[in-house]
C-alpha cells in the first residue's frame, strides 16, 4: 500500500520506513526539516517537510499524497526526558498527540485513508497496583505527580480518538538500539543511578522490533491497543547494570531514593522503584509478530557491544 509514515526520521520512524520499502509499500515520510528529510530518500522514501501542528499544511500533503495508511510516529523527544521537569519535557509531544493527531485524522477521513496507526506510550502509565506486568485491559495509573498528568491525559485523548475511527494505538515500551538513543548516552555517562532498591519494572523494546511489530498493524492489525515490549519486563537494577556492562561503561552509582528525590522528581524515584511493565502477548498472539531479539539480555551485547570493543 501507499504509506505516509509522520515522524519518519524519529528512532522508529528511520527503521519502520525502511522496513516498509523492503516490504514493497510505497512510502512518504516527513520530517521538521530539509536537513533531517534528505536522509530518507536514500532509503527509497519520498521525503516531505511537514509541521504536524499545521493544519491546513497536514491537509494539504494528505490530499496531495492520497495514502492508504498513515502512521503517526511524531514525538518531540529526540533530547531525553528530565524527570524532574517532566511537563515541560513532553508539552510539545503532548500537542503532537493531540492538535496533531486531530489534524491527522481530519485530512485522513476526508482523503478516505483506510489505516491508521498511532504511537502510545507503556513506560510510566500502568497503575502501580497488582502484579509487576499489565495488560493491555489493565488501568493506568490516575495517581502519577501532576507534572505527569498531561501527559496521562494525551495518551488517553490520542488511543480514544484513534480507536473512535477504526485505528491501532501501539503502546510502546522504552526504546534501545536508534540511533537516537538517549538512554544509552546517559548511561554512557554514568548518569542513571540505581535508586533505591532499583525495583521499578521496566520494559523495553529494540527499535527494529517496534518497527515491525508496526508493519504488522498497519498491514494486518484489527482496531485495538496493543502494548509492544519485549518478552522479559525487568527491574530497573538488572537493567540499567547490563546496559552499562554492554555499552563498556562504569557501574551504575546507587543512590538512596530521598537523594534521587531531590535531582530527579518524585517522578524520577517512581520510575526506579514502582512502576510496572507491559505484557507483548497480545501483539505476539493476535498480529504475528516474532521479535529479533526477544529479550534485552540478547539484544544489549548485540547492539551495544561494537561500543565496548571499539
Amino acid at each position: 500500500m501507499k504509506v505516509l509514515v509522520i515522524g519518519a526520521t524519529g528512532a522508529v520512524g528511520l527503521p519502520l520506513v525502511s522496513q516498509l520499502v523492503d516490504g514493497g509499500h510505497e512510502v512518504v515520510g516527513t520530517s521538521r526539516t530539509h536537513e533531517r528529510a534528505e536522509p530518507l530518500r536514500r532509503l527509497g522514501v519520498e521525503p516531505a517537510v511537514l509541521d504536524v501542528l499545521d493544519r491546513e499544511a497536514v491537509r494539504r500533503l494528505v490530499l496531495e499524497t492520497r495514502p492508504e495508511g498513515i502512521v503517526h510516529q511524531a514525538t518531540s523527544l529526540a533530547g531525553g526526558v528530565d524527570f524532574k521537569h517532566f511537563a515541560e519535557t513532553f508539552a510539545q509531544t503532548n500537542r503532537l498527540r493531540t492538535e496533531g493527531l486531530d489534524n491527522l485524522l481530519a485530512a485522513a477521513q476526508e482523503a478516505g485513508v483506510e489505516r491508521f496507526v498511532a504511537q502510545s506510550y507503556a513506560g510510566i502509565t500502568y497503575a502501580r497496583v497488582g502484579g509487576p506486568v499489565k495488560t493491555e485491559d489493565d488501568p493506568l495509573d490516575g495517581s502519577l505527580p501532576e507534572s505527569v498528568h498531561g501527559t496521562i491525559e494525551a495518551i488517553k485523548y490520542l488511543e480514544a480518538a484513534v480507536l473512535d475511527v477504526g485505528g491501532i494505538a501501539l503502546r510502546y515500551a522504552s526504546f534501545y538500539g536508534g540511533a537516537i538513543d538517549p538512554m544509552r548516552d546517559a548511561v554512557s555517562e554514568r548518569k542513571v543511578p540505581l535508586v533505591g532498591d532499583g525495583g521499578g519494572v521496566w520494559s523495553l523494546v529494540h527499535v527494529a522490533d517496534a518497527a515491525a511489530v508496526t508493519v504488522l498493524a498497519l498491514e494486518r492489525g484489527a482496531s485495538g491497543i496493543y502494548n509492544v515490549a519485549d518478552d522479559e519486563p525487568a527491574p530497573a537494577r538488572e537493567v540499567i547494570p547490563a546496559m552499562a556492562e554492554a555499552l563498556g561503561a562504569r557501574p551504575p552509582r546507587k543512590v538512596p531514593a530521598w537523594l534521587a528525590k531531590v535531582f530527579a522528581g518524585e517522578l524520577g524515584v517512581i520510575i526506579m522503584t514502582e512502576i510496572r511493565g507491559a505484557s507483548n502477548a497480545k501483539a505476539k498472539r493476535e498480529l504475528g509478530w516474532t521479535l529479533r531479539y526477544p529479550s534485552w539480555r540478547q539484544g544489549f551485547p548485540v547492539t551495544y557491544g561494537v561500543a565496548r570493543a571499539a
